[in-house]
Order: structure tokens, then sequence, then C-alpha cells
């Protein structure tokens, strides 16, 4: 009987340790991205949706060959802004983008 209190207290504890913090997690987690959302919604039925800047077209800039544009996502979807195409799948730019020379002079979104 004593083992099996045992058990119990240790179940429990890392239930209480790891699981009731994911819970809580999980659940902000779902919060924000209903708000995230409800904000987004809100921003188009206000017209505050951002317009992206145009495509300087960094192949032009960059003097690419004909080669290295067959091979490109931006020269391949121009209707994006270059930097856009190459971000990894969190989000994040390349450290290559952030000291282009097409990426400082672009011009700043409008917000309309």
């Amino acid at each position: 009987m004593e083992g099996f209190d045992t058990l119990i207290s240790l179940v429990g504890g890392v239930v209480f340790r790891f699981g009731i913090p994911a819970i809580v997690t999980t659940l902000v987690v779902w919060l924000l991205r209903r708000l995230d959302k409800r904000w987004q919604k809100e921003a188009k039925e206000q017209g505050l949706v951002q317009v992206r800047a145009q495509n300087p077209g960094c192949w032009n800039i960059n003097n690419c060959t004909e080669e290295k544009r067959s091979n490109c996502k931006a020269y391949k979807n121009p209707d994006v802004p270059c930097w856009h195409n190459f971000r990894d799948q969190d989000g994040r730019l390349r450290e290559s983008c952030l000291g282009c020379e097409v990426f400082h002079k672009a011009p700043v979104p409008v917000i309309s």
C-alpha cells in the first residue's frame, strides 16, 4: 500500500509540475491566436490592411545572371518584395537580406 501511495504521489507531482503549465500555455496560445484573428478581421473591416511595397527588382540592382534568376524565388514571384520570398518557416529574414541595399532602400509600406 505504501508503494502505491508513493507512485500516486510521484505521478501527481509530474502532472502538477509539467501537465498544468502545458495546459495553461496551450490555453494562452489559443486565446492569443483567437485575439489575433479578431484584430485582423477588424483591420480588414476598417480598411487598415497594410499595402505591401512593390518588389524593386533586386535581380536588376544586384546584376544577377540569367542562370541565377532562373533559380531565384524573388524573380519567379515579382509581386512580392524580394525579402518576403526568402523568409524561413518562422518568418525571420535571412542575414543577407537584412544587410541588403535593396531592403534598406525599399519604400516603407503605407497603411491606407
